[in-house]
């Protein structure tokens, strides 16, 4: 028996309101499109989905008609798609049929969710095709266990769970992440809480946590597998692994092959900014930095950039304004999507203890001059400028000039 191994696909996922929305939107249907042609060409007993099939629960109509499109060649192969729901495919208002149960019961994929006793034990109860429900499915001499997201007290459930299962040769799809392993911060179990899996379940097909990983016993005899995301969805992952596994199963075990996938370039990358007096210089610097750090010239897509500004300057932050930083970026690699995090921080030129010594126009000449200066436009103008800035105060101060006078005023000293 041969099956793939996926999770956290993500469908619907994209940057809203960005100039790359589309083309984003269409990178998860992509890679879903891929796993399955894949699926089809090494005529596979099923493909099993650990969760997050979707981004967000309540999903547009458009993402449900193309997902039955991806998932069509599948259904037309005759290749069953065994799904369980992560905590992205979660509809809140249970009175709601949600859009996993809605392509159950389509038969595009078999949603498996447990019952529950009156004792608060699991309950697999077979699947059943007419309503799209049930707990475990026979794939030739595999029995499919499936429990989808239960939050951060799943390593409580572990016992139940193995003391709901009596058969053998048994595989548990289970969207959990194990700590230490899994990057995510919540719905996470301890690895010894995961430990009496391995006794039960010869596979535990993991999902959550977007990075590859595997489990193993004490004695080093692996269990459970996370394939991660076979797509880049948040930033931090640029360094993942990204894939899913090819198993086969013979003669009772479980043989996984991680198999790469094509995700989009991404890159994160510091830019440091220290020093630069103005905003052209630091702009040269940024384009500098940008060119030598950020190379997706191995790939024709356009790269997802997270780029974070440090360093001190002696100029405002905020004039190194992110759609000027960005028409940078266009010019050199032409990112499908950046996002900027400004961590400048402005040059003071008197420290602490020099201020306290000085008299209050002293202080009020250097707060004027660190403003001036901060803007590259009045660069070399410092002096000029707060003349005329104290004459202006001392002359609104005196109350006895109208706003022709102060007009004047700048006429005469401003230009």
């Amino acid at each position: 028996m041969f099956f793939i191994h996926t999770s956290d696909i993500h469908l619907g996922k994209t940057y809203r309101n960005s100039r790359g929305e589309a083309e984003r939107y269409a990178d998860f249907f992509t890679c879903l499109s891929g796993i399955v042609r894949e699926a089809a060409v090494d005529k596979v007993d099923a493909v099993v989905i650990g969760g997050d099939l979707f981004h967000v629960g309540q999903i547009l109509p458009r993402t449900f008609a193309k997902t039955i499109e991806t998932l069509q060649p599948l259904k037309d192969a005759g290749i069953p798609c065994i799904a369980i729901e992560g905590n992205h495919d979660w509809i809140h208002r249970r009175d709601s049929i949600s859009w996993m149960e809605a392509l159950s019961q389509m038969g595009y994929i078999k949603l498996l969710r447990p019952s529950r006793t009156e004792e608060g034990g699991y309950r697999f109860d077979p699947f059943d095709e007419e309503t799209g429900m049930g707990g475990h499915i026979e794939i030739g001499d595999v029995n499919i266990y499936g429990l989808g997201y239960i939050g951060a007290q799943a390593g409580s459930h572990v016992e139940r769970i193995c003391e709901a299962v009596t058969t053998e040769n048994n595989l548990l799809l289970f969207h959990v992440g194990i700590w230490s392993y899994s990057p995510v911060e919540i719905g996470n179990m301890k690895l010894e809480e995961a430990l009496p899996l391995a006794e039960k379940f010869g596979y535990v097909a993991l999902g959550h946590g977007h990075k590859p990983y595997v489990i193993k016993t004490p004695e080093g005899n692996p269990y459970a597998y996370n394939p991660g995301s076979p797509e880049r969805v948040n930033f931090g992952e640029e360094k993942y692994d990204k894939g899913y596994y090819f198993v086969t199963y013979e003669n009772g075990k479980f043989i996984p092959e991680f198999r790469n996938t094509s995700p989009r370039p991404m890159f994160v990358e510091t830019i440091e900014l220290e020093g630069a007096e103005n905003a052209d210089q630091a702009l040269d610097m940024f384009r500098e930095q940008v060119v030598t750090q950020v190379d997706s010239s191995g790939d024709a897509r356009q790269p997802l950039l997270e780029l974070k500004l440090v360093g001190r300057v002696g100029f405002h932050p905020f004039e190194l304004g992110r759609e000027r930083l960005k028409m940078t970026l266009e010019e050199i690699i032409d990112p499908l999507h950046v996002e900027i995090k400004n961590h400048l921080s402005l040059v003071s030129s008197a420290g602490e203890s020099e201020t306290s010594k000085k008299s209050l126009e002293e202080i009020e000449q250097e707060v004027l001059h660190e403003l001036i200066k901060s803007s590259s436009d009045y660069q070399g103008r410092e002096e000029e400028l707060i003349r005329l800035s104290i004459s202006l105060k001392k002359a609104v101060q005196r109350g006895n000039v109208d706003g022709d006078e102060l007009l004047a005023l700048l006429d005469a000293k401003g230009n």
